[in-house]
Order: structure tokens, then sequence, then C-alpha cells
């Protein structure tokens, strides 16, 4: 899924190419995109864009006369730049018309799950915003205090929109990785200078990613987003080598997500095992990476 990075990316790659132009046409190539009735779709063609900014994970287009288009891409949800009137074809859920150009809102898989909403005014966005603290515009404090507001594993804390803005699976385990800190900690279980780490370990990893993503992008519209991207740490690198350490990544599975870490800097040469696998194994089940290692030698 697009994080806070990709998000601040595509809407620095949007602005210079359709704000302040007109939407002329939009073609809905799949109906299901489409969550909401009131305002109509047809209402917004004609108008001049006036904002673009991120809200959470979703981007959201501002419009005259109040109109707002708010995109989630959820996991697969991707945008293409064409030129004006490009074909919406194979992928493509729907197209944005603009005097400029035309803007592709694709998504791969069988999985449909982006979402269009069309809404009127501020209030009408309000149900949009997760209501998450921005990381990057936040003080310690803050971020300290909406950290223990729950009594939640870290990588649930940072990947929870109610918590903390546009951090998903990717960055929650580059910004564990970082702090070394593990996944399964509980937030009440952290001290002091613990969290004083993962304040500025969040804030490094977004902004180094933001800054790596808009160097590769350049002056091109954003194609390669991806959760998986070379020279991250941990995440989508099971079983490769940590860069810090050199111990092989591990990682579990819940659902539809899973968490990457290392063993050796992150939780002390525990290996974390999730609910299904360790019942499962039981006493097979190697407790720490040097018993695990030791299996495989």
């Amino acid at each position: 899924m697009p994080e806070l990075p990709d998000i601040v990316v595509y809407v620095e790659a949007l602005s210079p190419r359709i704000l302040g132009q007109t939407l002329e046409r939009v073609r809905l190539a799949r109906p299901f995109l489409l969550r909401s009735v009131s305002p109509s779709l047809s209402e917004v063609e004609g108008k001049k864009l006036l904002q673009i900014r991120r809200l959470g994970k979703r981007i959201v287009l501002g419009f005259e006369d109040g109109l707002f288009l708010v995109i989630h891409l959820m996991i697969a949800g991707r945008f293409r730049w064409k030129p004006r009137g490009a074909p919406a074809r194979g992928i493509a859920l729907a197209a944005f018309d603009f005097s400029s150009g035309t803007l592709l809102l694709t998504e791969a898989g069988s999985k449909k799950r982006a979402s269009l909403h069309v809404v009127r005014g501020e209030e009408g966005l309000r149900p949009h915003d997760p209501g998450g603290l921005e990381i990057l515009d936040a003080e310690y404090p803050r971020f300290r205090a909406a950290l223990v507001r729950e009594r939640h594993t870290l990588k649930r804390a940072l990947t929870d929109p109610r918590i903390f803005s546009g951090i998903g699976n990717a960055y929650s385990d580059e910004v564990l990785h970082r702090a070394r800190l593990s996944p399964a900690r509980r937030v009440d279980q952290l001290r002091e200078d613990e969290i004083r780490r993962l304040y500025a370990s969040a804030r490094e990893v977004l902004l180094d990613w933001t800054e790596k993503i808009r160097a590769d992008a350049g002056e091109r519209f954003p194609e390669n987003v991806t959760a998986f991207r070379e020279g991250m740490a941990v995440h989508g690198r099971y079983g490769k080598p940590c860069p810090a350490c050199g111990t092989a990544v591990q990682r579990i599975v819940y659902a539809e997500n899973e968490a990457n870490y290392c063993p050796r800097c992150q939780t002390g040469g525990k290996l974390l095992a999730d609910r299904a696998l360790s019942r499962l194994l039981r006493g097979d089940w190697p407790r720490t990476i040097d018993d695990l290692e030791s299996r495989r030698a």
C-alpha cells in the first residue's frame, strides 16, 4: 500500500501537471470504484482544480464550489500520467481527463479495493480522516501521548491510522529496525529513552524515504510505486542479511500483513512466532536465532 513517502511524492508530481487545470471529464471504467452517491461525479466535471493534498494515505483533489475527490489507493491502486484522452483499458479503474493530460487510476490483482468518494466541503472530508497524528508535524510530547494512549504492540500502534497518519506495513518495519525495537513489544513496556529513539527513527525513516523516492522520480511522474524497495533494511527481505549485523531477516505473518525484523538487532536473539505457526510446530519451534542457525547448519 502506498504510504506517506509515496503519497507525498504523488502529490508533488501531480501539482505541476493538474493544479489549476480544469477537469473536463471523468471516465469510470469500473463502477465499483465510486463509493458515494451525492454529490454526483458529474458535478465535478468542468471545475478547476484548486488544491491537492494528502489525508492519511488518501489523496484529496479540491475543486471549485467546495467539491472534493477523495481517492484511496489501498494496496494495489496506482496512478499513471498519460497524454490527454488516453484509453482506460486493462487494469484501469478510471480516467480523469484534464486540459493538460489524463490521470489514470489503475489497480492490479483480483481484489479491487481502491475507492473514490465525491464530497462537499471540509465537513464532508472529516469522515475520511482517521485522525492519526502527523509525526513529521508533531513535537515529541504529542508523539509520546499518542503512542501510549492504547495498549498495543509497536507494530500495531505504528500502523493504526487512528494513532499515526500515513504509516503502513512497510515503513513500520523500517522504523522499528532503525529504532532497534521488536514489533511485538508492547508500548507500555517501553522506557523513556526507547520512546525517544522510536520518535527520532520514525521521523528519519519517513524523511529519508520521501527524499529517496523524490530523487528517483526526478522530473518524471513516479511509476515505480511499491512497498518493496531496494535499500530497505528488513521489509520484504525475509531470509536476506540484515544490513547492520548480517543476521538473516525473519518475519511473522498474520492475516494479510507481516512483520519483518532482525532477531539480533531488535529482539535480543529471540524468534517471534505467529499463533498459527507456533501451535503447528509446538516443541519443534526454534526459540532463538542461534537455535535456528544451528539446525540449519
